[in-house]
């Protein structure tokens, strides 16, 4: 019995390191960012980084970590804003680093908690966190299957000429103009190409490249899409369902070359959201017990 009340879910063993890897990147910092110091730090392989769920939503390290983000914020360790950023909490700083012991006591003790505002089902059903479950987003923690699973399960149902033309859409609504399916065979990857009007003197030629992907895009694929648009454009952009391993994001911002815009699946989402394309908004709320307490005492 005493060895199956120490048991945890594999993603525990990230608690600790989002933690560390907030507080050196001064105290917050985005997922990505996140997720980049966490793969420097423990030495994780691109080939770990790019593994996928059966899903497709995302990788699995990537999965892993905004699981223990979500154990991290209903804890009380981690703030995220509206913008998606991560914050440590003083509750946090005071922990300092958080040893193995303490990162599944952490678990422990925000899923009986979170298990009593929902039910004993609920709490049952929590507490058997598998790698396959998608981590609840911050705009829907109460539920497994999200919105952002939803649009990514469509999107990866699209064919490919159907999701190159929702790219298309996409980066009209952000402001490009001219933008045309170039939907020609052995042109490096290249998927099409657009004009950014910055202001009325200045604009930028684009290419860009539609990965509907389930996996993570490698620094070799930036490296070859780069290849395939030198001198043909001031800027590229490579646009997937799926994510990017933290050496790909360097290869992209590599200095001396041209750089490469990444907008992987969570970014898309957000993309979506903000231009409210594909989504229709709903307003919700959620109980903020803390509130509450200080009328307690």
């Amino acid at each position: 019995m005493a060895k199956q009340s120490d048991s945890a879910p594999e993603f525990v063993r990230f608690v600790g390191p989002v933690i560390s890897a907030l507080g050196e990147l001064g105290g917050s910092g985005r997922p990505e960012e996140v997720r980049a110091a966490i793969a420097e730090a423990l030495n994780i392989s691109e080939e770990e980084q790019a593994r996928p769920l059966p899903s497709g939503v995302q990788s699995r390290f990537e999965n892993q970590v905004h699981w223990a983000r979500f154990y991290l914020a209903k804890g009380g360790y981690i703030d995220a804003s509206r913008h998606g950023v991560w914050t440590l909490t003083e509750k946090a700083r005071a922990l300092g680093k958080v040893s193995s012991a303490q990162a599944r006591e952490i678990y422990r003790t925000v899923a009986v908690e979170f298990g009593k505002s929902r039910g004993k089902a609920s709490s049952q059903a929590d507490a058997q966190v598998t790698d396959e479950q998608v981590a609840p987003t911050t705009e829907a923690e109460h539920t497994f299957i999200t919105y952002r699973e939803a649009v990514a399960a469509k999107l990866l149902a699209l064919p490919a000429a159907g999701f190159e033309r929702f790219c298309q859409r996409l980066l009209r609504e952000s402001g490009f103009e001219e933008v045309t399916i170039t939907g020609r065979s052995g042109d490096g990857g290249i998927d099409g190409l657009g004009i950014l009007q910055v202001n009325p003197l200045v604009s930028f030629k684009v290419l860009f490249q539609c990965k509907r992907y389930t996996g993570s895009v490698t620094p070799s694929q930036v490296r070859d899409f780069r290849g395939a648009m030198m001198g043909r454009a001031d800027k590229g952009i490579i646009i997937t369902t799926g994510s990017f391993t933290s050496d790909a994001r360097k290869e992209a911002l590599r200095d001396g070359v041209p750089p490469i815009e990444l907008v992987d699946g969570e970014k898309l989402v957000n993309m979506l959201e903000q231009l409210e394309l594909g989504l229709k908004p709903q307003r919700t709320f959620d109980l903020d017990a803390a509130f509450f307490e200080q009328f307690t005492k």
